[in-house]
Formats: C-alpha cells, structure tokens, sequence
C-alpha cells in the first residue's frame, strides 16, 4: 500500500482514479448515469432561462466532457477546483500570465524544462518586463533570500527535467506564505499518485497530461489545480475567456481513459525504473545516474519524504565519446528515440544529439552534461528492457 492510499480523501487513489470520471452534466434522475463521462462534442448547447437553464452554452466557456475531467483532476490531487488546457505550456503560462502582472516579480528554480525557461527569458521577462530571478531551489534558503513582499509568484519544478533534482516544496512553501506569495509546482514527472503538491503546501500543482496523466502518447495538454478560490477565478477566465486556450473535448476523454490506468501504470513504470536504474549504475559505461529511488542519489530523503513513490523517469551520463553514445542509441531496439516521455512505450533521448538548438532542454544556470541520457521508462516487460540495454552498450 502507498502513501497515497492513506491520505484523507473521500475515496482512496486508487478507487478515485477508476470511479471519478462520472458525467455531471445533468442532475436529473431520469438521466443515464454513464459510467464514463460521454465525449461531448457540440460546440453549442440549447439555450434556456430560468430553472431549465443549461450548466453548459458553449464549449469554449464550458463542456459537459471538460467538466468531467477538470472535476476528476482536483480530486485525484486534493484540490478544489481543476482546469484542462490544451497543452502543458498553455497551463503553465495561463498560471504566469494570471498571477504576474507586467514589471512584477518572479522567482523561479533554476534547473527546469528549457520550454518554461524560454517562456520566463523570453516572453515573460522579455516582453512583459517581469523581473524573473532564477535560484538554486535545491537549498530552501536561495528561495528564502530572493522573494520579499512585492513578489508575485514562487516557480518550481520537482523532480526536474533532465537533471531529477528536487525542491523541498513544504520549505519553500512554509518561507514564502510568510509573505503571501502563491508556490506553483511543476509535478509532470512524478503525477499525482506519487506526489501532492498542495499537500505539501503549494497553491498550485500542474502537469503536462500529455504524459502520464493520459499515459498513451496520443494526446496534447495539460492541467492546473488549486485549492485557492481567487487563483482559480483568476485561472478560469484567462482559460476561457482572455486566452481560450482549453483542452478539447476528446482529449479531454482521452485523458479521462487514461488515468483509470494511472496507479497500475505508475507502479509498472517505477518497478522497472528502479531496476534499470541499478543496471545503469553497476554499468562501467555510465559515469552517473540521476533516479532519486537510489539511495546514491543526492536528494534521496527527501524524494522518500515527499514522494510516494519515484515514477518511471532516469538520466545518466554515458562515459565515452558523442561518437560512442549515437553509437549506443542506434543500437537499442526497444528504447525509441524520441522527445517526449510518460507513455507506456520506452523512450531514450540525448538532447545534445537529437535536439540541441530546439526547445527541449536547457537550465537557467544548470549545465546539461553534453553526454547526459533521459530515459522515460515504459512499461514492457523489465527482463527485456535491461537485455536491450546490455546489448546496445559498448
């Protein structure tokens, strides 16, 4: 049994995942109550007043199909309120774009997802005149000395993309509460089964559900949930109305489909991480490996204390030449090189080889090595996994 089993919700993880997708458009006895929430494709419902007035007019504003998702969203994390966009950077600029205003403050960890780093160099500090400071959020103490009380919003990433480091979310939430300042964290690589951000204290948790949230590689988006009423009405109208940027109604379905199979997928992913992981460390080809379910990782207490578990994603950096390590990926039969992460297949990707000049990653002031390798383990059957490596490495 998981940590996330015994936390005080109404339902259990496991049973919200599976259960919770209900629709609740309709509050009518008569109605058919769905076991899963019917894809609503309409762009228009019926207008009516008074007492027959509809919960739905049109589908920008709201939809039966999102609804049910952003409701199923907010309970699997233990908020309040959730809201589906239509990718994973629509949530996160919405979440900027709302809470910062232009020539505001912002403090941000400094190892992230170069797509957030360029949205915060770029647009953000570039466009909007935001005052964007990047820290090391590994040490609490670097969020404690760059925020004051004219800052707008706390950004962490945790675990982070590539380099799996950590912030201590409760931390940095207990420093800058004492300034009223929201903490919106970046959970993609952990979900919502192995980590609860707004348990931990954050105001806000959001994932790209492109990843393991809808968990089959054929959907686009991404999520915000909050326990704060003023965030959410804040998040809300920019999602509907100042920017229109929600998700559609069937990827909405698509990624209600997929979290039933969260938990199971979850446990699958990390059970076969964590054997990979040791293969890649007893390996005299790998230099280092970045997994904080290994005791030798440098944040390892504290992924065991806020983390129920640590996913299914891994970096390492190859000891050899660029020449050995295209070499090595050519090699492997069922790691498919690829960009993404947190399907049920098993991806490999060595950014400074596949996608160095593209958005994909890069770190304020944290150097990728030039040899490092992100492995987003799926879900195949572990003994192959580990024999396709084997063989692929020189």
């Amino acid at each position: 049994m998981t940590q996330r089993d015994n936390q005080s919700h109404e339902k259990r993880f496991r049973t919200l995942a599976v259960g919770s997708t209900k629709d609740t458009s309709s509050s009518e006895k008569s109605e058919p109550s769905d076991v899963v929430a019917p894809l609503h494709l309409s762009s228009t419902f019926e207008w009516a007043s008074e007492n027959d007035a509809n919960k739905h007019d049109y589908s920008r504003e709201s939809n039966p199909t999102r609804a049910a998702l952003e409701e199923q969203l907010a309970r699997l994390e233990g908020g309040e309120h959730g809201l589906a966009f239509a990718s994973g950077m629509a949530a996160i600029s919405t979440t900027m774009l709302s809470l910062v205003p232009p020539g505001g403050h912002l403090v941000s960890s400094d190892s992230l997802y170069s797509g957030t780093e360029k949205l915060l160099t770029e647009f953000v500090a570039g466009h909007l005149g935001v005052d964007v400071e990047f820290v090391d959020a590994r040490e609490p103490e670097n969020v404690a000395t760059a925020v004051d009380s004219n800052t707008d919003l706390i950004w962490a990433e945790t675990p982070t993309n590539p380099l799996m480091r950590l912030c201590d979310v409760r931390s940095i939430a207990d420093i800058t509460h004492d300034y009223g300042v929201p903490v919106g964290v970046d959970s993609t690589f952990a979900s919502p089964y192995f980590q609860s951000p707004l348990e931990l204290g954050a105001d806000i948790a959001v994932h790209s559900t492109t990843k393991y949230l809808n968990g089959h590689s054929d959907s686009i988006g991404g999520a915000v949930v909050t326990d704060d009423d003023e965030i959410f009405e804040n998040l809300a109208f920019a999602q509907r109305i100042g920017l229109g940027n929600m998700l559609s109604p069937f990827d909405c379905y698509l990624v209600a489909r997929g979290i039933k199979t969260l938990p199971a997928r979850m446990e699958h992913h990390q059970e076969n991480a964590m054997a990979i992981a040791h293969l890649l460390e007893a390996h005299d080809r790998v230099a280092s490996v970045y997994y904080p379910g290994l005791e030798s990782h440098p944040q390892h207490n504290l992924a065991a204390e806020q983390m129920s578990g640590y996913s299914g994603m891994l970096s390492f950096e190859f000891d050899g030449t660029l020449v050995e390590l295209e070499a090595f990926i050519d090699g492997l039969e069922l790691f498919t090189p690829g960009a993404s992460l947190g399907g049920v297949e098993s991806l490999v990707e060595v950014p400074s080889l596949m996608i160095p000049d593209e958005v994909s990653h890069g770190s304020a002031t944290a150097e990728i090595p030039e040899t490092l390798v992100r492995i987003s383990v799926g879900i195949e059957d572990v003994d192959d996994l580990c024999e396709d490596l084997r063989t692929a490495l020189p």
